[in-house]
């Protein structure tokens, strides 16, 4: 979860012309994310197996202003850790970023450069569809831009399967609970070992081998 001002989260939340205007001339002393324009400010919602790794991952990206780690695409409201698998949901992240730094298409290239995308039981250790992988598009725009990327590595063959992760329509998003969030820079030894012993990027490694700079 990267937040680069105390006022970010009311930024999104409120989109006051106040507020923004506030931030905007605080920016020079706290820092550049700070002076993003509210009109810059989008989301993306990503399934990618467990939520600690992809929340990682997103806040390594330039641009990327919060990460939120949640479920979502279930049949129930207010899921939690202990009831999401069987009511259906994903573990995802909502991704906010500053569009004028970094683009969505972007977004989705580094996303799937960072799961494996061809499997279709769920990702490294962690098994079952609360694992399985999926991008949730807002409008027919980013459908389109993630199609059209999934066709094009499928047509080049760069991997060794089709890929098999779904494209779906946004749906509630329901954050995940407190100790989830950031888990990374909370517990860095467990986090490490668990990601090295699941084997994500040693996978992910031999899956995009062929992939080159692409």
């Amino acid at each position: 979860m990267k937040l680069n001002h105390p006022f970010s989260i009311a930024m999104i939340a409120g989109g006051l012309a106040t507020m923004a205007s506030f931030v905007m001339s605080a920016g020079a002393e706290n820092g550049p994310d700070v002076a993003t324009s509210n009109a810059n400010i989008e989301t993306a919602i990503f399934a990618g197996g467990c939520f600690w790794c992809v929340e990682s991952d997103f806040d390594k990206v330039d641009g990327v202003l919060e990460t939120v780690s949640g479920y979502t695409a279930g049949n129930s409201t207010n899921p939690t850790y202990k009831t999401h698998t069987k009511q259906g949901h994903l573990e995802a992240v909502r991704v906010v970023y500053d569009s004028s730094k970094v683009e969505y298409g972007e977004l989705v290239h580094y996303f799937m450069r960072h799961i494996d995308p061809t499997d279709d039981g769920g990702q490294f250790c962690d098994r079952g569809n609360s694992y399985r992988t999926a991008v949730f598009v807002d409008n027919a725009d980013e459908r389109a831009e993630v199609e059209a990327q999934f066709e094009a590595i499928n047509q080049a063959g760069i991997l060794a399967a089709p890929i098999v992760t779904r494209v779906l329509d946004e749906t509630e998003f329901y954050e995940a609970e407190g100790y989830h969030q950031n888990y990374y820079q909370k517990n860095p030894a467990r986090y490490k070992l668990y990601r090295v012993g699941c084997g994500r990027d040693k996978r992910v490694a031999k899956v995009w081998e062929n992939a080159g700079s692409s």
